[in-house]
């Protein structure tokens, strides 16, 4: 059966009966995993198996395991990684010793998920941090400059990918102006095209050929004022696809945040439109995933082509010791440069 062009969550700790059934009939192409989903090691392993299980395949299965605020694997059995902030002033101090950290780091999570069998990881940020910028990205971000986010944005995605575990750069083209938390309102960033080239969208080309981009529910007034780059076709054709060159799989960030408006039927079908490939869905809710469903494509075209290749960049991560990445990280952060 091919798979439909979304990824879902689920409500708990394990699938109900209900979503057993609806994963086996709408056939969504990934999953993603949040806090209300994990409570053990065991546990976990067993729900993503219950979710490759209901479309009957090795379905992508995601996270957002960034560190700092955002990280839904906690202690006390996953341990506790630092925000990107203290990666970006290690590598302003020594730009080797920030570059090992930031690689190694990014080992040790992916360490942490392929035990799991989740295999994707919403990382790394590669929104700068700007001065009037709502916290919601904060020290979410590596730095303020295009050099430092780009560069360690790279180093992150490796070692992710070291580890088995496939990236997703976030938030493309870039939400680290939006003057408000879109998970509750819409942002308008009001900078010129000129400045938004030479900085936001600038930090993105360097990691053009990742495998996945998830969108930004901002709206660049200067370009497109009417739409948030997820709904926004000129957003993704002219600035996400031709200026910054990103042709792997694009997916929007999720669905029901309070920056989108309408329906969830209209958001789909807007996001679909525009041009994103892959439709995200966070909370779990049954009766919205079943919207999303009903208005998912089957995964065909340039669509099924950037999903196959962004697949094709899985690999099995050699042997590693968790425990000793996580020992050679904290001398790295620990030792004055």
């Amino acid at each position: 059966m091919t798979s439909r062009a979304f990824i879902a969550g689920c409500s708990g700790l394990r699938l109900t009966a209900e979503e057993r059934a609806f994963f086996a009939s709408s056939n969504p192409w990934g999953f993603i995993l949040f806090a209300r989903n994990v409570e053990t090691p065991d546990q976990v392993r067993a729900l993503v198996a219950e979710m490759r299980a209901a479309v009957g395949w090795k379905a992508p299965v995601l996270i957002d395991q960034e560190g700092g605020r955002v990280q839904r694997l906690r202690a006390p059995h996953w341990p506790e990684y630092p925000p990107a902030e203290l990666f970006g002033a290690l590598y302003q101090k020594n730009k080797a010793r920030g570059l090992e950290a930031v690689r190694l780091n990014s080992r040790a999570i992916a360490s942490d998920l392929f035990a799991l069998g989740i295999d994707v990881d919403c990382l790394p940020v590669v929104d700068l941090r700007h001065p009037d910028g709502h916290g919601i990205i904060g020290n979410r971000a590596y730095g303020e400059t295009v050099k430092v986010v780009s560069t360690l944005a790279r180093a992150a995605a490796e070692g992710l990918m070291e580890g088995g575990v496939l990236p997703v750069i976030k938030h493309i083209p870039g939400h680290g102006r939006a003057p408000v938390d879109s998970h509750e309102k819409l942002p308008v960033v009001t900078a010129g095209r000129d400045e938004l080239e030479k900085a936001d969208f600038a930090a993105f080309q360097p990691l053009a050929d990742m495998p996945m981009a998830m969108t930004a529910h901002v709206v660049y007034a200067a370009l497109d004022p009417d739409a948030p780059a997820t709904t926004s076709p000129l957003m993704i054709d002219e600035i996400i696809r031709g200026q910054i060159g990103f042709d792997g799989l694009l997916m929007s960030d999720d669905l029901s945040m309070g920056a989108l408006a309408g329906d969830m039927a209209t958001r789909c079908q807007s996001a679909i439109s525009a041009g994103c490939d892959m439709l995200l869905h966070c909370n779990g809710k049954l009766m919205e995933m079943d919207v999303v469903a009903s208005h998912a494509p089957l995964l065909d075209g340039r669509a099924a082509e950037r999903a196959e290749r962004a697949l094709s960049f899985r690999r099995a991560p050699g042997p590693v010791d968790g425990v000793t990445l996580r020992a050679q990280l904290v001398r790295l952060l620990g030792v004055s440069a």
